[in-house]
């Protein structure tokens, strides 16, 4: 995925499948500068972690 993509499904009002390493999880910001996002798993909202952007697959 790219960083203009990510930041298109962070602002969306639906709901788009996304993962990393196959679990899905929720893009909370984009950092568009450096190619990273804050991402966390659907399950568990506390914790959060920044991810290459590139890793993320969008399903």
């Amino acid at each position: 995925m790219d960083s203009q993509r990510a930041q298109e499904i962070s602002n969306s009002k639906n709901m788009i499948s996304v993962s990393y390493k196959g679990d899905p999880v929720y893009i909370e910001h984009v950092d568009q500068s450096n190619g990273h996002v804050t991402i966390h798993p659907l399950d568990d909202p506390t914790s959060k972690k920044s991810v290459d952007v590139t890793e993320l697959i969008e399903h």
